[in-house]
This record gives structure tokens, C-alpha cells and sequence, in this order.
């Protein structure tokens, strides 16, 4: 295994059941819970998928179905685009008048979301969109008549055994990682419990993300169909190729020549990644609370790690 570069947080890599590299950095312990960011996209994923499989909503399921007051601008836009970033909607920064810091009633975070015109039609491009992602934990949330956060947490942290794993706000939990800028100065929270629902609103461990990435490849959760509709590239990112494409809340491509799928995040103060290569039954989970933890020491980690 190669060098193994510094940086603040937690790391587990496995083989296996073989443990190929575990660190916690100062301070940090294999029970930290850290912002996983928008690896929290995976999970509303999954909650879809999983109302898809008992019948309660349809991928091709248009918006407005599910969440009220669709502007015309929004016709077309289903599910589907939601899920695979090409619904057109933009992501935080074409929507300046949405502060991420600060809490919001969710009509009024809505209603802002709406007055932006989409970049383009529905299927016509890629577009990373948090927006979007949100938009689909209101209609978990609509399609199961449950809170979002009782979804997440009764259908997928409890049958998983996620015991250290939970949606929102931190209250007074124990174990807390607390987010810092690449200065090593702490950073205020983005707002978790309303702007960042569904698309970055999760805290977890390195061990939970394991027990979630392993749901994912052995299909605990999902049945063979869902499971290779999340997996399957279903629009180009120009990432190549290690993120070629864009599947349901997952980046698909390469890593050398083996396929895997993938997604990092970035909160204020947080960084994350969290990737599985089904064929070698690989790994790799990374969370961090300083942005001093950039895709240079990402890269470094993985070639340390996984070659």
C-alpha cells in the first residue's frame, strides 16, 4: 500500500471482509459522526426506489404529482429527471436568493425554488442539482404520508443497522464532528433540517457508510430491478472516466479498468466520499470535517488505499 497522506477525519477501506486501511485522526474515533454531505443523495435515492418497488409512486411519476403548485416552466419534469440531474433545474448557485445557512419555512424554500426558469427542457442536458433532490424528499415524504426522516430512518438505517446514522439537525447527540475551513478555523452548519433535505442532509460513520454501501451490492434493500436501475448510467457527465455517468444518486465510470460507482460531497466545513467496486468486492469510505480535504488528498487517499 502506498504513502498514506495526513488529513482530518476518518477512513475505512475494505477488501472482504479484509480491512485494507482504517485511520482516525486526532480527535476523531471510528464512532464520529460527520455531515456526509451530498452523499446523502444516495439515500433519497434509495427511499424512491423504494416506494417505487411497493407500487406508492412511478419514476416517470411528473412532479407536480407529488409536489403542489408546479410553475409552467416545470412541465415535463418527472421523477426520473429528478434522480439523473437532467430535469434542467439549477443547482444552489442559480438560486442566489437561498441563503444555505439559515432555516426557512419548506413553502417558502419551495416557492424560491420556483421562480427560476430551468436551464434547459427535461432530458435536454446534465445539470447537478441539489434543488432537485429536495424536491424529491418532499414527495418520499407525499408518497409514503411519513416525514422524510422517518422514511430514511425506519426503511433503511434500521434494517441496515445503522445505529450512528441520522437525518437533520444534531441536537445534542454525542460524538459530533464539527466542520472547519481549510484554515483549520470552525465553520458554521449549513441549515439541515429544511434547505438541505434530501440532497446533503445526513450524518454518519465510516462504519455505517460500509454496512450502507454493502446494502447496496448485496441487495438488501432493493430487488435486482431497482438495484441496476440505480446503478445504470442513465446521462453522460463529460467526467471521464471515472465518472462517466450518472446513475439514481450515484456517479458511475472506472477506477483503472474496473467499474464502480461513487459520490463525494462538500458541506460547509465537511467533505466526504464514499465508493464500492462490486467485481474485487472493494470499498472506500472517507469523511472529514476540514475542506482542507480536497480532491488532490482525495486522490492520494484512494491510490493509498484501492491500488
Amino acid at each position: 500500500m502506498s504513502t498514506m497522506p495526513e488529513f482530518r477525519g476518518a477512513l475505512l477501506a475494505m477488501q472482504g471482509e479484509t480491512v485494507l486501511a482504517e485511520v482516525a485522526a486526532a480527535g476523531h474515533s471510528a464512532r464520529t459522526r460527520f455531515q456526509i454531505a451530498s452523499v446523502s443523495k444516495q439515500f433519497t435515492a434509495v427511499a424512491v426506489l423504494l416506494l417505487a418497488q411497493r407500487g406508492l409512486l412511478g419514476l416517470d411519476d411528473p412532479i407536480d404529482r407529488w409536489v403542489d403548485d408546479r410553475p409552467p416552466s416545470w412541465d415535463g419534469i418527472t421523477l426520473h429527471h429528478l434522480l439523473t440531474h437532467t430535469s434542467g433545474l439549477g443547482h444552489w448557485g442559480e438560486y442566489p436568493m437561498i441563503d444555505l445557512f439559515q432555516p426557512v419555512p419548506p413553502g417558502e424554500l419551495l416557492a424560491a425554488f420556483r421562480q427560476v426558469e430551468p436551464l434547459f427542457a427535461p432530458g435536454g442536458g446534465w445539470h447537478y442539482s441539489s434543488p432537485g433532490y429536495v424536491l424529491l424528499a418532499h414527495a418520499v415524504a407525499r408518497a409514503a404520508d411519513r416525514p422524510y426522516r422517518d422514511v430514511l430512518t425506519q426503511d433503511i438505517f434500521e434494517p441496515l443497522g445503522m445505529a450512528d446514522t441520522f437525518v437533520g439537525s444534531p441536537g445534542d447527540r454525542p460524538d459530533i464532528a464539527r466542520g472547519h475551513g481549510a484554515d483549520g478555523e470552525p465553520l458554521p452548519s449549513y441549515e439541515l433540517d429544511v434547505v438541505a433535505m434530501g440532497a446533503g442532509d445526513l450524518w454518519s460513520t465510516t462504519g455505517d457508510l460500509l454496512r450502507w454501501l454493502d446494502g447496496l451490492r448485496t441487495g438488501q434493500l432493493l430487488d435486482a430491478r431497482h438495484r441496476e436501475l440505480m446503478l445504470t448510467e442513465h446521462a453522460a457527465t463529460g467526467h471521464e472516466p471515472d465518472s462517466r455517468g450518472y446513475g439514481y444518486g450515484c456517479f458511475v465510470g472506472l477506477f483503472g479498468d474496473e467499474a464502480w460507482f461513487h459520490h463525494s460531497g462538500g458541506n460547509s466545513g465537511f467533505r466526504s466520499f464514499a465508493a464500492c467496486l462490486p467485481a474485487s468486492n472493494r470499498r472506500i469510505v472517507v469523511l472529514s470535517d476540514s475542506e482542507a480535504t480536497n480532491m488532490a488528498v482525495l486522490d492520494e487517499l484512494l491510490t493509498a488505499t484501492l491500488t
